[in-house]
């Protein structure tokens, strides 16, 4: 295929290859929804499970971190509070 100076062959190339890559993509989602969960299933095989006693440390830390943050956040809103008091009245 030669090449002319305005182009036109090159951009019919260009085409086709964009609809050959169209058509081999819309050929890949007929199957997906099947292939991701196939995926998923592989993916989940590889996943390490804590133990009961993991499981229990990572909650206690979990909730001591979550009462330490409570504590914190009121402490600040109580402070900020009485200085907003302590301003306008």
């Amino acid at each position: 295929m030669a090449k002319t100076s305005n182009g036109k062959d090159a951009g019919a190339k260009k085409s086709r290859m964009a609809a050959a890559a169209n058509k081999a993509a819309s050929k890949k989602k007929k199957g997906s929804i099947k292939e991701y969960f196939k995926g998923v299933k592989l993916e989940m095989k590889k996943v390490v499970w804590p133990t009961k006693k993991e499981l229990g440390s990572f909650t206690v830390v979990v909730l001591a971190a979550c009462a330490a943050f409570a504590l914190v956040f009121w402490a600040v809103d109580t402070g900020v509070l009485a200085a907003i008091k302590a301003v306008c009245f």
